[in-house]
């Protein structure tokens, strides 16, 4: 690779995060949520903790997704992933919106997360198409998990937190059966079990930080 190529994407890989970390966020699409209902200052808080949560790892998977377009071997793979990454950006948006709204921040770990995703992204690319697509199908199926999970959590009135989670569950399925139809191979068994333990990690941190 020329060394002018060269530097054009190490500036386009920076100008990314530095947008996704600094920038306001925004939606490509346009979201109707129900009307806000009162919360009391303890559910007010936890509903707070859980978009945090969510917020960070859609911090996540714009690295992610980044650092696996970043070393695609195919147009095919990598324009999947920019797209994908375009959707995960709407959830950001609207996740950072939700947090504003409930008067609270992002993570203070985003910078984190988002660095480690993108390098682990990156890795996964470099061992090929189908195991960087199949690293697609495994992280959305588990993030449909812990979103399934936050739904049960999520005070009873915070019915606008609840509509954006379930259309970010939505996407994240077709997110992971798209990647399948790509040609997504499945992974090592030790990869996905190391993967459940990073996310309950950034889970855990960042419900609070």
């Amino acid at each position: 690779m020329p060394a002018t190529d060269l530097l054009d994407s190490v500036l386009k890989v920076a100008d990314e995060a530095l947008r996704t970390l600094f920038a306001p966020a925004a939606s490509s699409r346009t979201l109707t949520l129900p009307p806000e209902s009162p919360l009391d200052e303890a559910d007010r808080r936890h509903a707070a903790g859980l978009m945090r949560i969510n917020h960070a790892g859609e911090i996540a998977a714009q690295g992610l997704y980044r650092g696996q377009a970043a070393l695609s071997r195919s147009e095919t793979t990598r324009a999947f992933l920019q797209r994908a990454a375009g959707e995960e950006g709407d959830h950001l948006a609207w996740c950072e919106a939700r947090l504003r709204e409930l008067g609270s921040r992002p993570s203070r770990l985003n910078p984190i997360w988002y660095l480690g995703s993108f390098a682990i992204g990156a890795a996964a690319a470099a061992l090929g198409d189908g195991l960087s697509l199949g690293f697609v199908t495994e992280t959305e199926r588990q993030v449909e998990g812990h979103l399934a999970g936050h739904l049960n959590r999520l005070p009873t009135g915070d019915q606008r937190s609840r509509k954006i989670l379930e259309l970010m569950k939505a996407d994240e399925a077709g997110h992971a059966q798209a990647a399948v139809s790509a040609g997504a191979v499945e992974l090592p068994a030790p990869i996905p079990t190391l993967m459940r333990w990073v996310s309950r990690v950034m889970t855990g941190t960042s419900y609070w930080l």
